[in-house]
């Protein structure tokens, strides 16, 4: 039997080989957007992403506190019972980077994401999913943020 503490040691030697090849930075560079994590806007951010405008569903649920204590460490939660999501966005209305993060889905994922991110005031936070024919849901909850997290 596999220790948690083994099966770390295994998952970072694997991680070691993969930068030593140069394989690993390259995955990560190609998923990532520079100008939608550096938009300023909700607009700006999905519109860099490719994605068109979003429309608010039931079908997209978003978790969040009403109010976080320590906006440095704020969590959040999406999930969608509709079949086809290919992508979970968080976006944080107020903050100097709007988008939080980006998950890339297949059909053989659960559409259910849990994260944790910085809110520099109380704000908006959207759960946004992007499904595969293209269209673009949300759903998006209030929270206030009582003690700063990041500057802006």
């Amino acid at each position: 039997m596999t220790t948690r503490r083994e099966a770390m040691k295994h998952s970072a030697v694997v991680a070691g080989l993969l930068c030593a090849t140069g394989l690993f930075p390259q995955y990560a560079a190609a998923a990532f957007n520079k100008n939608a994590f550096d938009a300023k806007s909700l607009a700006d951010s999905l519109k860099a992403l490719g994605v068109g405008a979003p429309v608010e569903s039931t079908g997209v649920s978003i978790q969040a506190p009403d109010i976080a204590e320590n906006g440095a460490v704020v969590p959040v939660g999406a999930s969608s019972t509709l079949a086809g999501v290919k992508q979970i966005l968080f976006l944080v209305e107020k903050n100097p980077t709007v988008l939080i993060a980006v998950f890339n889905l297949s059909d053989s994922v659960d559409a259910v994401i849990t994260t944790r991110t910085k809110m520099a005031e109380s704000s908006n936070v959207y759960a946004v999913a992007v499904m595969n024919d293209g269209k673009v849901l949300y759903a998006k909850k209030e929270v206030k943020v009582t003690l700063g997290g990041c500057g802006g």
